[in-house]
């Protein structure tokens, strides 16, 4: 048995909340919603890429900012053993 409607007419019908199976206004809801984070995700990065510029005209390195701001999301264990294996390294090759 096929899982799409053997009569074009079931597509077609008047029922909104239902179309061929689907759940048209939770979908509709989830579409929206979703483009709603998107616009919000849009505006964000404008204003972070904003801030980043104002901190380079003060004279910040803004590749350090950013990784600084990598390193406040990790756990001081995982900076520690970053660093240790950068030092190590470092000093493999001679640095």
């Amino acid at each position: 048995m096929s899982a799409f409607p053997s009569d074009h007419n079931e597509f077609t019908g008047s029922d909104d909340a239902a179309v061929g199976g689907i759940a048209a206004d939770r979908l509709r809801s989830i579409i929206e919603r979703t483009e709603r984070l998107e616009e919000e995700r849009k505006a964000l990065s404008g204003d972070i890429k904003d801030i980043m510029t104002e901190a380079k005209s003060a004279g910040f390195n803004v590749k350090v900012i950013r990784q600084l701001i990598r390193l406040r999301k990790q756990e001081p264990a995982e900076i520690e053993e970053q660093e240790t294996l950068l030092d190590i390294y470092r000093r493999a090759i001679g640095m």
